[in-house]
């Protein structure tokens, strides 16, 4: 079942359905969605921050519920990996928690309904250095984009392996 989508900015995109795989499910371009509106902020803070970093993908998997329709997401994890060698940690970390909770329209859409949506990063040094892991926030589920930003600055919801 194979259609084309015309957007309001007048691009076209095919989607199609599990059986017959010529073009990405909708569900799977939600997730590119996130994937697209979170990169194209982390980018732009990090570059006005004046951070170097060589190649930068945003990586995004989520799990449906399948037991009922609709299948929507319940979980989902965004993993912003980054190369480069004098990249700062606190940088990168700030940048990630400004689009989850203040900018990236997905990430507000997603946090608002059931969703629980995890924020990490992972940085190659690309020297003797070891890669840099670690998980920023954790939004949703049921947040209200209004107040995100606000709640979680004001409650931290800081991951354990960071707090511990």
């Amino acid at each position: 079942m194979r259609y084309a989508i015309t957007t309001g900015s007048g691009h076209t995109l095919a989607i199609d359905d599990a059986e017959g795989d010529s073009a990405p499910r909708p569900a799977e371009l939600l997730l590119a969605a996130q994937a697209g509106c979170t990169a194209l902020d982390v980018a732009s803070i990090l570059t006005k921050k004046r951070q170097e970093f060589g190649s930068y993908e945003v990586s995004v998997t989520g799990d449906q519920r399948e037991d009922r329709h609709p299948h929507v997401y319940e979980r989902i994890d965004i993993v912003h990996e980054l190369e480069g060698a004098t990249l700062d940690v606190a940088a990168v970390r700030r940048a990630i928690e400004l689009s989850a909770t203040r900018y990236c329209t997905a990430s507000a859409m997603f946090s608002a309904g059931p969703a629980e949506i995890h924020h990490g990063y992972l940085i190659r040094r690309g020297d003797a250095r070891p890669d840099e892991v670690g998980e920023v926030v954790v939004t949703g589920p049921g947040e209200d984009p209004d107040t995100l930003g606000e709640r979680w600055a004001a409650t931290a919801r800081i991951p354990a392996e960071v707090a511990g």
